[in-house]
């Protein structure tokens, strides 16, 4: 059991940290003995009982040694090296020449960030120069910079902390982000923006279309980043357009569904479409209102949404002002209410808008999950973690952070990949997932399979690796309900035996769903702090109770 100190304004943000290293704690009670205290608030109260102490801070504390260098991180610039990756610091830092810089360090000037105190053989005190909980509070809230897009840095916080655990000794159990049967969760989702070309006749869609069907591919063709294939396909949809426009020709944009259904061979997923046409949204400038208003409606692709539903995949509200307004947002979930018999809906809103007062308007306005935290121009982790997770400032809406996106991809003015590159990009997100758990949320958009994309090859080659890899395909609601069993589990002590623990769970049971698991770490004396020890994972039911026996010679 791990006791947390912490001040009033951290404890939320302890409790959501907790959430997502899912292991026994509590605030900390003077009148028990722990196995951890975690002090994030200072200074700490003297004679703790507990086998392992962290003290958490930025700032230098009266404790600190004499030569301890305070610094302050500016938007990521502060980063420390923790094993084979880099730690992003928001807030404030300090560092110790006297502490142990094979552990954790800055990553310029190689000094030590974590300084090791022994004050005798039944306790180990660390005191670590970072403020947990605020660099959490950051990662939830701001989110990390483009610069550090490609570091899972919520992730490395908990596993630089379970490490910690292990090298001093101590056994615990935890319930990774691993679903039972799987190595990590895939949702794969598509933003219905453009559900047919025929909708666009001379307004800045068909002229975006026709240009980069004809000059814009190309250019690409000729500078080595297009294939043939692309190129004689986007010049033969370019020559059909004027008939398509006049019903004489099949429009090639209008069976996105029916492309996706045939490439993804039965693996879930969720397309978020947009509930009325011509709506460009209350914030949106004047200048770019008529780029954002759609030029459909949910209604007007009624037989798309039934044929979705009828293969098992999701239908998710692409939102316009639901983000900022939730009497708006509640008229916009309703509408795809009527049309899914749902009553269940999640959001992603289009054109990404968010802000830090979207989860209250959206739990407000009734949504059930949002998806819309991510990067426009990159691909990442924007929350630094993989997880979803309850925002600042929503009791029950929950968050799937999204990570990748098409258009991020390959849009020359985004990153511009060429298929090579975009592979190598999401095989790093691919073996982070393996690495620390958790859900990979892929946008890729409607008409992205289509003329003038073409971007089909990476979609597949992506869902085969993911395939290959072990993962769970599911939609975004069913990844949402099983963090959400995750989060309801309970870890309850034996009174008449301390050494006993329990896992329970009081959640419904629902078979679509794989099982939870329960993780018993074994620390390993021949290990050092910056290497995790060995573990035993046993599946369990959903309404199991578990025990578990976390003794060190366990």
């Amino acid at each position: 059991m791990i006791g947390v100190i912490a001040g009033d304004s951290e404890v939320a943000v302890a409790r959501e940290f907790f959430e997502l290293f899912k292991t026994p704690w509590e605030i900390w009670n003077s009148e028990k003995a722990y196995d951890v205290v975690l002090c994030a608030t200072g200074e700490c109260p003297e004679h703790l009982q507990a086998a392992l102490v962290l003290v958490y801070s930025g700032k230098r504390l009266a404790s600190d040694p004499e030569d301890t260098v305070e610094e302050r991180g500016d938007h990521g610039a502060k980063s420390l090296r923790y094993k084979d990756s880099e730690i992003p610091i928001y807030g404030g830092c300090v560092n110790f020449p006297g502490g142990d810089s094979g552990i954790l360090a800055d990553r310029e000037s190689g000094q030590p960030a974590i300084l090791h105190k022994e004050p005798g053989e039944q306790q180990t005190i660390l005191r670590v120069g970072y403020n947990l909980f605020e660099e959490i509070r950051f990662l939830l809230t701001s989110g990390q910079p483009v610069e550090q897009a490609g570091i899972p840095t919520l992730e490395l916080h908990i596993e630089f902390l379970r490490d910690q655990l292990l090298a001093a000794g101590i056994a615990f159990v935890e319930i990774p982000p691993v679903p039972e049967g799987y190595r990590f969760i895939v949702c794969l989702t598509h933003d219905v923006d453009h559900p047919s070309i025929r909708k666009h006749r001379w307004d800045h869609t068909a002229a975006g279309f026709l240009y980069r069907g004809t000059v814009g591919t190309f250019l690409s063709f000729v500078r080595g980043r297009c294939s043939v294939r692309a190129l004689v396909r986007n010049w033969i949809a370019v020559a059909k357009w004027p008939f398509v426009q006049v019903g004489l020709a099949k429009d090639f944009w209008l069976d996105f569904a029916e492309r996706y259904r045939e490439i993804e061979e039965g693996a879930a997923s969720t397309y978020f479409v947009i509930p009325f046409a011509g709506t460009p949204g209350r914030s949106v400038k004047r200048s770019t209102a008529k780029r954002r208003a759609a030029g459909y409606g949910a209604r007007d692709i009624e037989p798309a949404i039934r044929n979705i539903l009828k293969n098992k995949n999701e239908i998710g509200l692409h939102g316009i002002d639901a983000w900022m307004d939730s009497e708006a947002g509640l008229k916009e979930l309703e509408e795809i209410r009527t049309l899914t018999g749902k009553a269940e809906i999640g959001v992603r809103m289009h054109w990404l808008c968010y802000d830090q007062r979207s989860p209250e308007e959206l739990e407000r306005a009734g949504a059930s999950y949002d998806s819309t935290v991510g990067y426009g121009e990159t691909v990442g982790y924007r929350t630094g973690t993989s997880q979803a997770y309850v925002p600042p400032g929503a009791d029950y809406l929950m968050e799937l952070p999204m990570h990748v996106m098409d258009t991020a991809l390959f849009y020359p003015a985004y990153l511009g990949l060429t298929e090579e590159e975009a592979d190598k990009i999401l095989a790093k997100l691919v073996n982070n997932a393996d690495r620390f758990g958790g859900c990979i949320t892929v946008n890729w958009h409607d008409r992205s399979l289509a003329p003038e994309r073409v971007w089909d090859a990476c979609y597949r080659k992506l869902i085969d690796d993911l395939r290959v890899q072990g993962a769970w395909f599911a939609t975004a609601s069913q990844a949402v309900s099983w963090f959400r069993d995750r989060r309801s589990v309970v870890f309850e002590t034996d009174r008449s035996d301390s050494k006993e623990l329990c896992a329970t769970t009081t959640s419904a049971h629902d078979e679509r769903l794989p099982d939870l698991r329960l993780r018993i770490q074994k620390p390993n004396p021949d290990r050092d702090r910056s290497n995790s020890a060995g573990f035993v994972d046993v599946g369990i039911n959903r309404s199991a109770v578990v025990p578990a026996v976390c003794e060190a010679d366990a």
